[in-house]
């Protein structure tokens, strides 16, 4: 009787009304609000002022000299102190070193008052590299070793002096890969850090860029550059950046899409709700929208957040051409993410369940085409799916320009065979072929992944219920849709709701009327052009008047 009163009870529990657990969430204020930080309370050591316990306490850290990465050369400062300078060898300079550090140590013979080395004679008149800071705790000094600096120790001090020698190989300034445009800058980021944030400060001249270092994973120890206008940007938002990204309690860091998934708001969400970009002119002009960019050390991408879908199939390329043909643009690419989304399966729906709405010849065509094809609508759709998926896989994976060619003659010789063996109907062909145009017009990668994702569950739905089914699975995309945040920021926030009425959604207006800047990220200046930004226009109308 208990056990049947028990189950009972759990039924009974599935169907009564429970309070909603209230969560916590962020979001933007209008004005300048004091933000939490994250605790700074993790204990770090001191110095030994003895030379001895120095060189051992780093020789255990770094598994020396079993490791032959790290380099500790010991020697006599000014010809009477004990000394030594340490470094990774392939992450240092090596011509700095010897030049600017180790050569001018040895060649000076000391302060002339008093026996004690001072840390002001050896700033002012010995080391002659550019950037030296002081550093007085010990895990501070792996960090600044570990991201190719070479310190400096005297016996006596408790202390260390580290200058600036970054040296290793990087890969130069290229071409974008996969956000190419035609009219535009052609520079794309690297993997280097301090190359990335340089090409957002050559794209933005202004007094206020600010950037933030965070150091992120506990073995890699992966330095993320926090990049922003200040006086511009909502305080909130960086705060609740970097909140999220000092909340991250993980080992490894290896890319700017990993640190997008620890810190983004839902998991769950098809579509991404923070923006990756290989162009310094788009992070630039997204943060001058009062936004942040986020960048990693060795990833050529930069993160951009909070977004909004407007921000998704936006490309630079829209302002640099005049705003009839930036429009167009706009409006060919929300007909490809519709195609792409929707096609196959209002094919599949009209097809089966509403041959009615279909041009009697075109059903005949169709049914002519289907003839002699063994299988149903759907498994023709999914199978040419998932040939066009492994075509497009196989195109990247192979390397060079072999990997276009092969993508473009196995997708001809793939589709003439299988309609010549009455395997797949010609209709099917075209459908997946425009899907597929489709998919490659949208300009974010990301986004384009989580259509296709979509398209799978629209045709599911069109050959379950139809057009009925489709339509149940639009409504529901756009609710799920309506509920996505992108750091407290409503996704469709550019529509609803909204204050004032944006020049730069869909219809491109020219950038001479576009006065404010977006009013969801709730930036500190709004305004970013006077109501007439074409002051010449205003000179004409006073020589017309004279």
């Amino acid at each position: 009787m208990d056990k049947n009163s028990n189950i009972f009870k759990k039924l009974l529990s599935l169907i009564t009304y429970k309070t909603p657990d209230k969560k916590k969430e962020f979001f933007i204020p209008e004005v300048n609000e004091k933000g939490y930080h994250a605790d700074e309370n993790e204990q770090e050591d001191y110095i030994s002022d003895n030379i001895d316990d120095n060189l051992k306490y780093l020789k255990n850290e770094f598994n020396y000299p079993t490791n032959k990465d790290i380099v500790i050369r010991e020697f006599k400062a000014m010809g009477k102190y004990r000394a030594f300078i340490v470094y990774i060898d392939g992450m240092a300079d090596r011509n700095t070193i010897n030049n600017f550090i180790l050569r001018p140590l040895l060649k000076s013979k000391g302060a002339n008052k008093g026996e004690e080395v001072r840390l002001e004679y050896i700033l002012e008149n010995v080391i002659e590299t550019d950037q030296v800071q002081k550093v007085t705790k010990s895990n501070k000094i792996i960090d600044e070793i570990l991201y190719g600096d070479t310190g400096l120790y005297i016996d006596g001090w408790d202390f260390y002096i580290f200058s600036e020698t970054k040296g290793f190989d990087k890969r130069g300034v290229e071409n974008p890969k996969t956000e190419a445009v035609v009219r535009g800058p052609q520079e794309a980021f690297n993997e280097n850090l301090r190359t990335n944030v340089t090409l957002l400060r050559r794209s933005i001249k202004n007094k206020g860029f600010t950037t933030e270092f965070i150091k992120i994973g506990k073995q890699s120890n992966k330095l993320c550059a926090i990049c922003y206008i200040n006086g511009l940007i909502n305080p909130a938002i960086v705060t609740e950046v970097k909140r999220r990204l000092n909340g991250i309690d993980t080992a490894e860091i290896e890319s700017s899409g990993m640190v997008e998934q620890f810190i983004e708001d839902s998991p769950m969400n098809l579509v991404p709700t923070i923006l990756s970009t290989e162009r310094p002119d788009k992070a630039s002009l997204n943060m001058l929208d009062g936004k942040v960019a986020i960048v990693v050390d060795g990833s050529p991408f930069v993160l951009v957040a909070p977004i909004t879908v407007i921000d998704i199939f936006h490309s630079p390329e829209d302002v640099t051409v005049r705003w009839q043909y930036g429009t167009l643009i706009r409006f060919v690419r929300v007909y490809a993410i519709l195609v792409a989304m929707l096609l196959p399966g209002l094919y599949i729906a009209a097809t089966n369940f509403h041959q009615e709405m279909i041009p009697t010849e075109i059903l005949i065509a169709i049914a002519k085409a289907r003839e002699n094809v063994p299988f149903p609508t759907i498994i023709e759709i999914l199978l040419m799916e998932l040939s066009f998926e492994l075509i497009r896989e196989a195109g990247i994976r192979v390397p060079g320009m072999l990997g276009n060619t092969i993508g473009i003659i196995g997708a001809l010789i793939l589709g003439q065979a299988a309609v010549q063996a009455d395997l797949i109907s010609p209709v099917i062909i075209i459908i997946i072929a425009t899907t597929g145009l489709g998919s490659f017009a949208i300009p974010d990668f990301s986004f384009a992944l989580g259509i296709r994702l979509l398209r799978i569950l629209f045709i599911l739905a069109g050959y379950s219920l139809g057009f009925y089914g489709i339509t149940l699975m639009l409504v529901v995309v756009a609710s799920l849709g309506f509920d996505i945040k992108s750091f407290g920021v409503p996704f469709f926030s550019s529509y609803a709701p909204k204050v004032r009425k944006s020049f730069d959604k869909v219809i491109r207006y020219p950038v001479w009327k576009q006065e404010f800047r977006p009013d969801e990220f709730n930036p500190l200046n709004v305004r970013q052009q006077p109501k007439i930004s074409r002051k010449w226009t205003e000179q004409c109308e006073d020589k017309k008047n004279e």
